[in-house]
């Protein structure tokens, strides 16, 4: 409520019987505020109730009542007022007592001074805008912290999004369903997992989609390459360091492991590390707390360790080039990501939310794969998986020629024309991309083939059936055969 009057004055109230002493404190003030007087607390009542007040001077002795006792009804009823008493040296005991139950900002004694009761009710006047405002900065630092906290919460709900198992593209019934079904059974537990598979072929997805289905999903998901950086290094990374550990060791670094406290850290390609590193790393996972190089002592942590290899993590440990007992640590549940080759359905739904990805992060337009193409796709063996198949599409997608409504098999490298897998333990040229019978395969390349035309034809049936020489009869029966109903 404004406590202003029209000329922009602060309105106070002088509370005392005698008329002389009003006249005098209202000559004092009125100056620096708008002064109202009242000879009695019934007289005061009325008036606070018919002008809002920024404070009250009140005489200790009244009729009826005392200064203190009428103060703290003020404070119960308008406790925004600042509260401050006027009285002699004989009831200083008596004001004193009752200070703290009246909320008594100052208190004044007779005889006062002009110049001391100015400059207390201007400090009273000050002090309560300063409390306004503190009053004004908490509501708003309170407001903007609900606001902050709810844009985080809807941050962290987008990002569980991205990254659940429904994000993994698949098709139903296929190899991946399998290993994304027990991942999502054992996400809310704290064990450790073990995810194999080759290059490419998604287990950081995978490790993503287990911690944001965790119970760890509000905190932090930390992944480093072990493969990448030497040993030095990689133990600096994720157990930290304290200056003047090693050369070039400026200043204290925190470990992936403390920063990730409450967190995931993944460990990509664990296999590549040497038997030393692995030595540190177990004792960490023992004891469940790390020593940042060059410090006296540990710092307790708590992380769940999801790790992946592409290597046969059983002969590197039969060999005895991984220490067994690291990885009876690190494989609490193991996963095995299957290739792309042994997943042909998934190539085609993988192949098309690729190219959407593409076009929008290219600035291009949504084209669709000519029917050439996704034949292309879906006969090469892919022995860099999904990573390679990325690289494919999003470098067809970039050399398409813009006057073309299609991508087709022009944009793709002569080995995906050609078939060829061209890496170490793949298909070789011309090999199928999958097993199985002639007409399996044949199906494959036909749902394929089908598909394709549908999403370019936008599910009209009438101009695909046409388009592929079928009756809409027959169109119909090929779609319920190669499972292409429209979702």
């Amino acid at each position: 409520m404004n406590s202003t009057d029209s000329a922009g004055l602060p309105a106070v109230l002088v509370v005392d019987d005698e008329t002389g002493s009003q006249d005098a404190i209202r000559r004092t003030l009125e100056e620096d505020f708008t002064v109202f007087t009242a000879g009695s607390a019934d007289e005061a009542r009325v008036l606070m109730e018919r002008h809002p007040l920024a404070a009250i001077l009140c005489d200790q002795r009244m009729p009826g009542t005392t200064g203190v006792q009428f103060l703290k009804e003020v404070r119960e009823r308008w406790p925004d007022v600042v509260r401050i008493i006027i009285s002699g040296y004989t009831d200083s005991e008596d004001i004193i007592a009752g200070i703290n139950d009246a909320g008594i900002y100052q208190y004044v004694l007779k005889p006062w001074m002009p110049a001391h009761l100015l400059d207390c009710m201007r400090g009273a006047v000050e002090a309560r805008g300063l409390q306004h405002d503190m009053n004004r900065l908490d509501l708003e630092l309170r407001s903007s912290t609900a606001v902050l906290r709810t844009r985080k919460q809807e941050k962290q709900q987008r990002v569980k999004a991205s990254f659940d198992f429904d994000r993994i593209v698949r098709t139903p019934g296929g190899p991946m369903d399998a290993v994304c079904e027990l991942a999502a059974r054992i996400a809310a537990h704290d064990l450790s997992v073990l995810v194999l598979g080759e290059s490419g072929s998604g287990k950081e997805l995978l490790a993503r989609a287990i911690h944001y289905s965790s119970k760890r999903a509000e905190r932090v998901f930390v992944m480093e390459n072990c493969g990448a950086i030497s040993d030095n290094l990689l133990e600096s990374e994720l157990f930290g360091h304290k200056r003047g550990s090693f050369t070039g060791a400026y200043e204290d670094h925190i470990g992936i492991f403390q920063r990730a406290d409450g967190g995931t850290v993944f460990l990509d390609e664990i296999g590549d590390t040497s038997p030393a590193f692995q030595v540190k790393l177990l004792r960490v996972l023992q004891e469940g707390e790390v020593r940042p190089v060059g410090a006296t002592r540990a710092v307790p942590i708590n992380v769940r360790v999801l790790a992946a290899t592409h290597r046969d993590i059983d002969q590197e440990v039969r060999s005895g080039r991984f220490r067994q007992d690291l990885y009876y640590r690190l494989a609490g549940m193991t996963l095995t990501m299957p290739p792309l080759r042994e997943r042909p359905a998934d190539i085609m739904p993988i192949a098309e939310a690729l190219l959407l990805q593409a076009a929008g992060e290219l600035g291009l337009p949504a084209r669709a794969f000519a029917p050439g193409a996704m034949a292309s796709l879906v006969t090469y063996p892919w022995p860099g998986n999904i990573r390679e198949l990325r690289n494919e599409i999003y470098r067809a997608v970039a050399l398409a020629a813009p006057e073309r409504s299609h991508i087709d098999v022009r944009g793709f490298s002569s080995k995906v024309l050609q078939g060829q897998g061209g890496g170490d333990g793949a298909p070789g040229p011309h090999t199928p991309a999958y097993s199985g019978t002639l007409q399996e395969r044949l199906d494959v390349m036909e749902a394929a083939i089908v598909k394709e035309t549908l999403l370019r034809l936008r599910w009209n049936k009438t101009h695909a059936a046409r388009e592929l020489g079928l009756s809409r009869v027959g169109l119909r029966g090929k779609m319920v055969r190669l499972g292409l109903e429209k979702k």
